[in-house]
């Protein structure tokens, strides 16, 4: 494994277990994929430290357990959104 690539994946992982944000989020934050962030987070980082992957892990299985909760409320949201800019143009062609 390249130098480069055992730093990025220390460094994801310990930013990680820090913030608890979302692979997603992490990706754009650094400018990979979410696999690259995925891959590094499950295979690469136990290689290299078993300790920092034991705490990935806990984390990635909670982000696991409520994805469902996450992907509801963002339908949610968004047919909120067209609700409400349906009344807009009501009310706009309305006046």
């Amino acid at each position: 494994m390249h130098d480069y690539i055992k730093e990025r994946t220390l460094r994801i992982g310990f930013y990680y277990v820090e913030t608890r944000k979302t692979v997603r989020k992490i990706a754009k934050e650094f400018g990979v994929s979410k696999s690259t962030v995925h891959k590094d987070l499950t295979e690469r980082l136990p290689e290299i430290n078993p300790e920092l992957a034991a705490k990935v892990k806990e984390i990635l299985e909670y982000h696991k357990s409520i994805r469902h909760l996450r992907g509801g409320e963002a339908t949610r949201q968004k047919y909120k959104l067209k609700s409400l800019e349906k009344k807009r143009e009501t009310e706009a062609t309305s006046q």
